[in-house]
């Protein structure tokens, strides 16, 4: 059953993240791209943790990697130190915090999601310090989202319909950019060619899902491909090909190179299956993937 044929009341209570809450594992490999070909080894399994592990971003300094986790029957957002090996809880509340992101240029603070006993859900934004959370957009029920740079966030909003969404903090307005999308925004990376400047996002306008990129400025929007089948999320690498993953495994495409999804060579005796939700380190030598556990 896809999202947007979940009764509208029910996507308000949940926003598909109870639904979606199969148990999962996070890893993080190694990333090598070389011509056309994406090779991933030495995986880390920084979650290990029984039940939902899920939605990893990285900090901004690579560093560490940002997730939900499951724990006492909530979800909490943890932190995993790459260069130390180990993993720390940074929210403890009554409540569940989902989509965990740097906030731009101010490491003192993240912004997460949060789904409130009350049935209410926001996107908040928290300090490290443990000062209290500030609801970041009070008139919106943000799903997921993209900072797209400092002053400028992108997000799912959840309603009758799925709307993609832009709010400007430097001149507060908020205005749509488009409907019926997928939870997978991604900002494009400026090696990705004809793409510079822009964000992707899956539209769910025409029976199959297609890729689309799109200027949050001007609305201006070109199709891209069609998403990989049975997939949902998708990551840019540094040079500009996209990722994404299924049952089957991790595959990869690039319009400049190849019309076809590519198979990505994973370098490991794990039996990893269920490949959903990716990032990629800044530097584009890590990628952090989730699987199911």
């Amino acid at each position: 059953m896809s999202i947007k044929m979940i009764p509208s009341i029910l996507m308000s209570l949940c926003c598909a993240f109870v639904l979606a809450q199969s148990p999962s594992e996070i890893y993080v490999f190694d990333l090598l791209e070389d011509g056309n070909t994406i090779r991933l080894s030495n995986p880390i399994n920084i979650s290990s943790n029984p039940g939902y592990d899920n939605q990893p971003m990285f900090t901004e300094d690579g560093l560490t990697v940002m997730f939900a986790s499951e724990r006492e029957g909530q979800t909490d957002i943890a932190q995993y130190n790459l260069s130390e090996g180990y993993r720390t809880w940074i929210t403890n509340t009554p409540d569940s915090e989902y989509s965990p992101a740097p906030y731009p240029k101010k490491k003192k603070y993240f912004t997460c999601v949060r789904l409130n006993k009350d049935d209410t859900q926001h996107l908040y934004k928290y300090a490290y310090k443990k000062k209290p959370p500030e609801i970041m957009l009070p008139n919106l029920r943000v799903g997921y989202y993209l900072w797209f740079n400092e002053k400028t966030l992108i997000s799912f909003v959840i309603g009758d319909i799925e709307t993609l969404q832009v709010s400007n903090f430097k001149y507060d307005i908020h205005y749509p950019l488009e409907k019926n999308i997928g939870r997978s925004l991604q900002k494009i990376p400026s090696n990705a060619n004809g793409y510079q400047g822009k964000m992707s996002y899956i539209s769910l306008e025409h029976g199959s899902p297609e890729i689309y990129a799109i200027d949050p400025t001007n609305s201006e929007s070109v199709y891209i491909t069609d998403a990989l089948k049975d997939s949902q999320d998708l990551v840019w690498t540094r040079s500009g090909r996209i990722l994404m993953g299924n049952d089957t495994g991790l595959f990869h495409y690039r319009a400049d190179m190849s019309k076809e999804w590519l198979p990505v060579i994973i370098e490991s005796d794990l039996p990893l299956s269920g490949f959903s939700r990716l990032a990629i380190s800044p530097d584009g030598r890590k990628i952090a993937v989730v699987v199911r556990e």
